[in-house]
């Protein structure tokens, strides 16, 4: 929930952009930790989940590899946002789109589905695997939809 002097004007005129998934455990931890720490001149990222679980070690794993260290985040629940003024939403996921079609206060919602990197795999080494491929497919999709301004006109 944005508080204090509306959480410092909007953090300083930063676009603030929410990530939901289901679990808030993979997909939408690693799109906040990516878009946090490629474009965080920019943009404010935050997550939440239709569910609250815990973050997923692999994906910590699979961050931590490309040094974006995601270890401090927890799963959130959608009801923590819903006081704050978010730019845009971005569903991860079907079922968090099923789930929470419009969002509160929300500018623009744009929904990417990635596949689950948990349902994925059943050995270790492919679940990591897994983990790797979606986190990459995240990024470029970050990178083109949020590395140009111009995209983002709403």
């Amino acid at each position: 929930m944005i508080t204090g002097l509306n959480k410092e004007i909007h953090i300083m005129n930063k676009t603030t952009v929410l990530f939901i998934c289901t679990h808030n455990s993979a997909r939408s931890q690693m799109a906040e930790g990516y878009l946090s720490n490629r474009y965080g001149e920019r943009y404010t990222a935050y997550s939440a989940g239709t569910e609250v679980t815990r973050v997923h070690p692999l994906a910590i794993e699979v961050m931590d590899e490309i040094d974006i260290d995601i270890s401090g985040n927890r799963s959130k629940p959608l009801i923590e946002f819903f006081d704050t003024d978010i730019d845009i939403v971005v569903t991860v996921c079907d079922g968090a789109k099923a789930v929470c079609p419009v969002f509160p206060k929300a500018k623009r919602t744009i929904h990417q589905s990635f596949v689950d990197p948990v349902k994925t795999s059943a050995a270790p080494e492919e679940s990591k695997e897994a983990f790797r491929k979606i986190r990459n497919e995240i990024i470029h999709w970050i990178d083109v939809t949020f590395g140009n301004d111009s995209t983002l006109i709403y």
